[in-house]
C-alpha cells in the first residue's frame, strides 16, 4: 500500500493560506477549480460524467448486489477470528482484484477470540414449564454442559438493576428487559443497547450466576438477537444470553401471573475462548493521480456473527463502498486515491478498526466514511466540516438532494470502522440510512440475502458514488477548504 505524505494540522493549513505567495495561491485556486470541474465534466476517455454515472447506478448498478450475493453464498457466516472469516478475506481480495482495485492487501492483527459453542438452550422450570429460544452473547461465559438452574429476578431496566443491593442476586439469574422501538435514525439502539452492553456485568457484580436479556431488537419473530457484552477486568464473566422478543414477552407475562411463586429457569450455554488468533483487514485502492494528496477512506466490516450470513450487517456496506469506488473510476482517474477498508473483527470489539488506526496513524487520510447500517435508502447527509469548509458541505448536500437526501447541521461522528478519522481528528461524513427495519434483522438468523431491497441498495450506491466522486477531486483540504502545504496542486496531468 502507498504511504501518503503527512498532512499538517488543519489550523496550520489555514494559517499558511494567508502567507502563501500570490502566484502559488493562484495556481492552487486554478487547480481547485479544475478538480471541481472533473467531478462534473467528462474526463478524457471516460464514458460519461460523474453525475450521469451516479444516475446510471441508481437505475442499473449490479456491483453492490454482486458483492453481497457472493459473500453470503460462497462464504456465509463470518465469525471474527475463525476460519470462516479467513475464507471471507480470501474471497474479498479475489473479488477486488478481479474488478480492478490496486494495492489489494490483507493487513493481519491478533485478537482474543470467543466462539458460541454448540448448545444454546433455556427452559422455564416453574411455575409454567416450557422451552424458550436463546442465543449466547459475545464474551458470555459457559454454564457447562450440565447447565444452571436458578430462580430468575426481573428488572425493567439497567437502571433498576444498578439500583439493586450488592449480593441481592447471589445464586440467581437476572432477567433485564427494555422497551426498544423502531426508528428511522436507529436512535432507540442507544436507549436499549446498555441492556446488552453492560447488563450482564452489572448483574455479575450483584452476585448473579447468569443473565438473560430481552433481545435488543424490534422484530416480532422468534429469533434472538446476539451481540457483544463486556465484563470489566475486576468482574468475572458469567453466562449471558438473549431471549427472542416473543419469548421475552412470554416470560414477562409469567412474572405478572406468578404472584408469590418463584420463576425458575434452566440455562445451558457452552461458548468458549480460543485464546489469541489472527484476523485481518482487507484494503484496496482506486489510485489517484496526485499521490501527495491524502486519500478518501471508505469503510465497512467484513465479519458477521456466526448465526447469519450477514447480508445487512455488513455485506451490503462492503458492496456499497466498493461499487461506489468502481463507479467513480468510470469517470476517469480521480485526483485523490480512494481507499476501501473492509475491516475485520468489528462485531466483537472493533479490533480491525483499532488495528488499522494503530498501523496507519502517521499516514493522513483526507476524510473517512463508513457504510454499516444495512441496505435501505440514505435520507440524511452529515459532515463535521459544515463550519470549517461550508462550501464543500453545501456542494455535497446540493448534489445529494436529487436522491431524496436531506442536508443536516448535525455534526458527523463516523461509524465504528473509521477510528483512524477520529484519531487523526480529520474530516468525517455520515450518510444516514433508513433504520426502520434494521433492528428487525440485526444480529439474528434472519440477516439473509432475501432481505436486500435492490432498489434501495442502488440508491445507496448512487449517493456514495456522488460523494466519493466529489471528494476524490478536491485539491483543497476537505476539512478546512484551505491549501494543503504538503500537496502542491500539480493535478497529476
Amino acid at each position: 500500500m502507498k504511504t501518503h505524505a503527512r498532512l499538517a494540522l488543519p489550523a496550520l493549513a489555514s494559517a499558511l493560506i494567508v502567507t502563501t505567495p500570490a502566484w502559488a495561491q493562484s495556481a492552487f485556486e486554478a487547480a481547485q477549480g479544475r478538480g471541481r470541474e472533473a467531478a462534473a465534466t467528462t474526463a478524457p476517455g471516460a464514458p460519461s460524467t460523474l453525475e450521469t454515472i451516479a444516475s446510471d447506478a441508481l437505475e442499473n448498478d449490479t456491483i453492490a448486489y454482486d458483492f453481497v450475493e457472493g459473500v453470503t453464498t460462497e462464504v456465509g457466516p463470518r465469525q471474527a477470528g475463525t476460519e470462516a472469516e479467513a475464507r471471507a478475506r480470501v474471497w474479498a481480495m479475489a473479488w477486488l482484484k478481479a474488478r480492478g482495485f490496486e494495492n489489494v492487501e490483507a493487513e493481519p492483527f491478533e485478537m482474543e477470540t470467543w466462539v458460541p459453542g454448540d448448545t444454546h438452550k433455556v427452559e422455564v422450570l416453574a411455575p409454567f414449564p416450557q422451552p424458550m429460544v436463546v442465543q449466547p452473547l459475545g464474551n458470555s461465559a459457559s454454564t457447562g454442559p450440565e447447565g444452571i438452574e436458578a430462580e430468575v429476578v426481573e428488572f425493567e431496566s439497567v437502571a433498576a438493576l444498578s439500583a439493586a443491593e450488592d449480593g441481592s442476586l447471589d445464586g440467581k439469574i437476572a432477567y433485564i428487559t427494555h422497551q426498544m422501538r423502531p426508528s428511522m435514525d436507529g436512535s432507540h439502539y442507544g436507549f436499549a443497547g446498555p441492556v446488552r452492553w453492560f447488563g450482564p456485568s452489572i448483574a455479575a457484580s450483584k452476585g448473579a450466576v447468569a443473565t438473560v436479556i430481552r433481545s435488543v431488537g424490534t422484530d416480532r419473530s422468534r429469533n434472538p438477537h446476539t451481540g457483544g457484552t463486556s465484563f470489566p477486568a475486576r468482574t468475572s464473566p458469567i453466562p449471558a444470553g438473549a431471549l427472542s422478543l416473543a419469548d421475552a414477552d412470554n416470560l414477562e407475562r409469567m412474572f405478572d401471573r406468578a404472584g408469590t411463586r418463584a420463576v425458575r429457569m434452566k440455562l445451558t450455554l457452552t461458548p468458549r475462548l480460543l485464546g489469541t488468533t489472527k484476523s485481518a483487514n482487507v484494503v484496496g485502492e482506486i489510485v489517484g493521480s496526485n499521490p501527495d494528496l491524502p486519500p478518501v477512506l471508505l469503510a465497512c466490516h467484513l465479519d458477521s456473527w456466526w448465526n447469519a450470513p450477514g447480508a445487512f450487517d455488513d455485506g451490503a456496506g462492503c458492496g456499497i463502498i466498493t461499487a461506489a469506488a468502481l463507479h467513480v473510476a468510470r469517470a476517469g482517474q480521480p485526483l485523490r486515491t480512494i481507499r476501501v477498508l473492509l475491516a475485520g473483527a468489528e462485531e466483537v470489539g472493533l479490533w480491525g478498526s483499532k488495528a488499522y488506526s494503530a498501523a496507519h496513524i502517521d499516514e493522513p487520510i483526507a476524510v473517512g466514511l463508513e457504510s454499516d447500517f444495512g441496505a435501505d435508502r440514505i435520507w440524511r447527509f452529515e459532515s463535521n466540516f459544515g463550519e470549517t469548509n461550508p462550501d464543500l458541505h453545501r456542494r455535497l448536500a446540493q448534489a445529494l438532494a436529487r436522491y431524496g437526501v436531506a442536508n443536516s447541521t448535525i455534526t458527523a461522528s463516523g461509524g465504528a470502522d473509521i477510528n483512524i478519522a477520529r484519531d487523526q481528528k480529520t474530516a468525517i461524513i455520515d450518510l444516514q440510512q433508513d433504520g426502520t427495519r434494521y433492528f428487525d434483522l440485526h444480529h439474528t438468523p434472519d440477516d439473509t440475502l432475501d432481505k436486500i431491497d435492490k432498489v434501495q441498495l442502488r440508491q445507496n450506491v448512487a449517493v456514495w458514488t456522488t460523494v466519493a466522486g466529489i471528494l476524490s477531486q478536491e485539491a483543497a483540504s476537505i476539512q478546512t477548504g484551505g491549501l494543503i502545504p504538503s500537496a502542491p496542486p500539480t493535478m497529476g496531468q
